[in-house]
C-alpha cells in the first residue's frame, strides 16, 4: 500500500500520557494521525463503556494547534466517540493504543484498558493493535515509539492489517534499548495469572480499607506465549478476538439436556 492510512489513536493513560505523544509523532511520519483519547488515567478498567451519565470531551490542544479530543471516559468511550462522532468523515484503515505504561500480557489482557480500546476499533469494523512497554519504570518511551512505529508501517506496507474479522493484535515491548532486542515473534496469551490478596489498612479516623496487592504466577516457559517471549528479549504480538466461546467445551455440552 502506497498511500498514508489514517490512524486514530488512543490509549488508558490519559491523552497527557508520554507512551501516546511518543506514538504519535512516529506515527505522524507516514500515517495522518487522530487523536481520541481519555481525559484521565483509566488503567485496568477493561471493556467498559459509559451508558447512564453523559460524556463530556474538551478540544486538547498543543502549541496552540488541535491535537486531539480528550475524553472524560473509558478507552473504549474514547474509540467509539472518536470514529463515529468526532472524526465520523474520516475512514481510518487502523486504530493504535498506547503505548501503555506496562505490560498487556496473559490474564492482564482481561483487564487492560489498553487493549479494550483497540478491541472497540475491531468491534467497529477497523484493523486495530493494542502496544504495550513492560515497565513501569520512568521512561521516554522514544525507542519503543520508533519500533512500534517501524513494525506498524511495516504491517501496513506488506498489507499485512487485514486482519480476520473480530480479531485485533497486542504487541508487548521489553524495556530494553532497541540493539538488545532479538526481534519479533508472533505469540498466544500466556497463562500465567496474578495470585491476588488484599492488605487491610485503616484511615486516619480508624476505619478499615483495602488495598489490591498480588503476586504473578509464571506458567509460560516457551517464546510461544507472550509473557516469556518478552522475557527472553524479542517484541511479542498476539492476535486476540473477542469471541469468548470455548469451542471445545461447547462441542462437549451442546447435547446437554438441562431441565427448568
Amino acid at each position: 500500500m502506497n498511500s498514508k492510512p489514517n490512524i486514530l489513536v488512543s490509549n488508558d493513560d490519559g491523552i497527557e500520557a508520554p507512551g501516546l505523544q511518543r506514538l504519535v509523532e512516529e506515527l505522524k511520519t507516514f500515517a495522518n494521525v487522530y487523536v481520541s483519547a481519555p481525559y484521565t488515567q483509566q488503567s485496568a478498567v477493561g471493556h467498559s463503556i459509559t451508558i447512564f451519565t453523559p460524556l463530556r470531551t474538551y478540544e486538547h490542544k498543543k502549541n496552540g494547534s488541535l491535537y486531539g479530543i480528550a475524553v472524560e471516559g473509558t478507552p473504549a468511550d474514547a474509540v467509539k466517540i472518536g470514529v463515529l462522532h468526532f472524526f465520523r468523515d474520516v475512514k481510518f484503515d487502523l486504530v493504535v493504543s498506547g503505548i501503555n505504561h506496562g505490560a498487556n500480557t496473559a490474564i492482564n489482557i482481561i483487564y487492560s484498558g489498553t487493549v479494550s480500546a483497540a478491541t472497540e476499533g475491531t468491534i467497529l469494523g477497523i484493523p486495530s493493535i493494542a502496544v504495550s512497554l513492560t515497565t513501569f519504570d520512568n521512561v521516554d518511551f522514544i525507542e519503543p515509539a520508533k519500533m512500534a512505529a517501524d513494525i506498524i508501517k511495516q504491517m501496513w506496507e506488506d498489507d499485512k492489517i487485514n486482519l480476520h474479522e473480530g480479531t485485533l493484535l497486542n504487541m508487548n515491548i521489553p524495556n530494553l534499548p532497541a540493539a538488545e532486542i532479538k526481534g519479533v515473534k508472533i505469540t498466544k496469551q500466556g497463562r500465567s495469572y496474578w495470585k491476588d490478596g488484599f492488605e487491610v489498612r485503616k484511615d486516619p479516623h480508624g476505619k478499615e480499607y483495602y488495598w489490591l496487592t498480588g503476586n504473578m504466577v509464571y506458567r509460560d516457559d516457551s517464546t510461544e506465549y507472550d509473557v516469556a517471549a518478552v522475557q527472553n528479549k524479542y517484541i511479542s504480538v498476539t492476535p486476540l478476538h473477542f469471541d469468548l466461546t470455548d469451542y471445545r467445551t461447547y462441542e462437549e455440552i451442546k447435547n446437554w439436556k438441562l431441565n427448568i
